[in-house]
């Protein structure tokens, strides 16, 4: 029985509109009881980020508490506590990329628990978008819908599924991913069937075609195309801090206190989104009170992990972290060819191994525990082909900065897209730049991003972790020729200079020397080199070569300047220390910082305290509050130790001239 013929379904609204526009005064006019009519000129507010709807300390919670915190980090400040849950709307309005960001599903959950039926945009981010169909929230880029809402017509549940394959627009219509898992695992729900005919694959088709679920423990298919959906089962899953005890709670909640995890052995945890979070909310009287929820939700990984089985990657008896998640999976865990899902939209830096990997949200990991498996539409894919050798002083960073300003991702086009890497360049690259690479596939509006696995990661895997060439041999998948592409994008590394993102969006992409000449000396006040984009081994040789540079001719961090080195894992501090970069730093005036995760989420030091404070950081994202209150340009590893000498944004080269 499908479920068209179970659920027959009208949604009409009772209450108000709010309009999120690029006039916050117009916001805070409606949250007063104004009521403002919808109109083509009427400029609605874009890439509002899942850190505004829900900045990083909302997430302590996951009850009815998160309505009362919906929107609270919208920019302009403009969002009160409660004062989206007392408008008693039904109907958020949006512009373009509502849900950029994180893979929190916090944010649609908290405008679901905040009253809202239904958001209207003129485009959603993927993870956003499916998060909100597992909850039952409604979403749609139709505004003729808003007139017909506004005189309480019925809008039957057909109309939320426009453009929706079958298996997203099944859970739309039973009301959610739990009651359609439910419904599939009881026989009462087929998923749809479909044929693909041989034919050329990208390396992302076949690994879809390979993981396919077929039946009960039988899976592979030959081909397979973009728009077929299907459910993949994946080899790695694995949740953090901020999401296992959600998830946790919704497994247990909707399968049973007895419930166990499938194939336990390839599920993971870590303690690392938290573990210095402390130290920035000590700062604030207000939310000091926060650090026993933030240890309440260490407690309850360490429990659900313990309970279940579940490899912890805990806090290490030496400080800090054991690992930031994406540093132990490309380290220790993920291999090529596999399904790698995470309760974080950087599970794409395991891409970078030549596996598929992104980010899901805690109702898709509730499920994938019980199932294994993960709703998947096989995307169509952006090839991006590198060429060329980067120039000295110029970082994988630097390249995807760039890459984020071409037509195809500011148009939009790569919107839920996979990227794959490809080309000369590709070869050029160690694996730590090609992470890097994967890592930012999210700020750039794509699903997620591929690195064919070559003789690097095979190096890295036999020498480093002890894998066996044989083992992995047959899932080191390569596209074909003639494989399908939706864009090709050709980049020649020899070409790219030194770049930032200024602040407000990664897309804001700008060569050092232009914002130099634009904006002038641009002084900073914080210079962080850490997170899972900028904390590897390799982010570390950099680091560690300019600051060796600047001591050789005696300069040392900016007096006005906070400096500080993150490691994102212990193997990372291990190599640091080995290869003699801790006296380095310290020398030259850095504060080390043991693993974890940190100011890229507001969550540990380096982190902004007051708005007028200028940071040069090593992350992946400055959407508006996102690292702390100030203004954040994202950078290289060379650009963050060479600005933090000199006490503003600068290059090596202008720095310490060409050697």
């Amino acid at each position: 029985m499908t479920v068209a013929q179970k659920t027959a379904k009208q949604i009409t609204t009772q209450g108000g509109f709010l309009y999120l526009t690029e006039d916050t005064e117009l916001i805070t006019e409606q949250l007063n009881g104004k009521m403002i009519e919808q109109h083509q000129d009427l400029a609605l507010m874009d890439n509002i980020s899942t850190d505004e709807t829900t900045p990083g300390w909302t997430c302590f919670w996951y009850d009815e508490t998160l309505g009362k915190y919906c929107s609270i980090g919208l920019r302009g400040g403009v969002v009160a506590q409660g004062a989206m849950k007392a408008m008693d709307a039904d109907v958020l309005v949006a512009g373009k990329s509502k849900g950029c960001g994180s893979s929190r599903e916090h944010a649609p959950y908290s405008e679901l628990l905040a009253g809202f039926k239904i958001v209207i945009a003129h485009s959603f981010e993927k993870i956003y978008a499916q998060n909100s169909r597992n909850i039952g929230l409604l979403l749609s880029t139709d505004f003729g819908l808003i007139e017909r809402l506004k005189n309480k017509e019925a809008i039957d549940i057909e109309e939320f599924c426009q453009g929706l394959d079958g298996i997203a627009s099944d859970i739309v219509k039973i009301g959610g991913l739990f009651k359609y898992n439910m419904a599939r695992l009881k026989g009462d729900i087929s998923v749809p069937k479909f044929e693909c005919a041989p034919r050329p694959m990208n390396i992302i088709e076949k690994i879809i075609a390979a993981h396919t679920v077929t039946g009960p423990e039988q899976l592979g298919v030959a081909s397979v195309k973009a728009g077929d959906e299907v459910f993949c089962q994946a080899d790695v899953r694995f949740s953090h801090d901020y999401c296992t005890a959600m998830v946790g709670d919704l497994f247990y909640r909707n399968f049973g206190e007895q419930a166990k995890i499938k194939d336990v052995a390839s599920m993971y945890a870590f303690r690392d989104h938290l573990t210095f979070v402390d130290t920035v909310l000590s700062r604030d009287k207000n939310k000091a009170h926060l650090i026993e929820i933030t240890d309440a939700l260490a407690v309850k990984q360490r429990d659900f992990c313990a309970e279940q089985g579940i490899t912890l990657y805990d806090e290490a008896p030496e400080g800090g972290s054991m690992a930031i998640c994406h540093n132990a999976m490309v380290e220790d865990i993920g291999l090529p060819g596999q399904i790698i899902i995470g309760t974080d939209s950087h599970t794409c830096t395991s891409g970078s191994l030549g596996a598929l990997a992104f980010g899901v949200g805690s109702t898709d990991m509730a499920n994938a525990l019980l199932t294994k498996d993960v709703q998947v539409k096989v995307p169509e894919v952006v090839k991006i082909e590198l060429s060329g050798d980067l120039a000295k002083g110029v970082a994988a960073k630097d390249a995807v900065l760039h890459i984020m300003t071409h037509p195809v991702f500011t148009s939009g086009k790569a919107l839920g897209k996979i990227l794959e890497y490809s080309g000369s360049g590709v070869n050029t690259l160690s694996l730590g730049e090609r992470a890097t690479l994967t890592n930012m596939a999210v700020e750039m509006g794509a699903m997620t991003a591929v690195v064919e696995a070559d003789e690097v990661v095979l190096d890295h895997l036999v020498k480093m972790r002890g894998v066996k060439r044989e083992d992995i041999t047959a899932t080191l998948y390569s596209s074909d020729k003639g494989a399908s592409y939706a864009e090709v994008v050709k980049i020649d590394l020899s070409a790219l200079l030194p770049t930032v993102a200024t602040p407000g969006d990664p897309r804001n992409g700008i060569t050092v020397a232009q914002l130099t000449e634009e904006q002038g000396q641009v002084a900073i006040d914080i210079a962080y080199g850490g997170s899972c984009t900028g904390s590897k081994c390799e982010d570390m040789d950099m680091y560690a070569s300019v600051f060796k540079a600047c001591l050789d001719k005696g300069l040392k961090v900016h007096p006005k300047v906070q400096c500080f080195i993150q490691f994102g894992s212990q193997f990372v501090k291990k190599y640091a220390t080995e290869q003699g970069y801790i006296d380095i730093f310290e020398q030259v005036g850095a504060n080390i910082i043991a693993p974890s995760c940190g100011a890229c989420i507001n969550a540990g030091p380096g982190v902004s305290d007051h708005k007028d404070q200028v940071s040069i950081s090593a992350i992946n994202r400055n959407f508006p509050g996102r690292s702390g209150p100030g203004q954040v340009y994202l950078a290289s590893p060379y650009l963050i130790a060479a600005s933090a000498v000199a006490g503003h944004i600068t290059s090596v080269e202008q720095l310490l001239g060409q050697d």
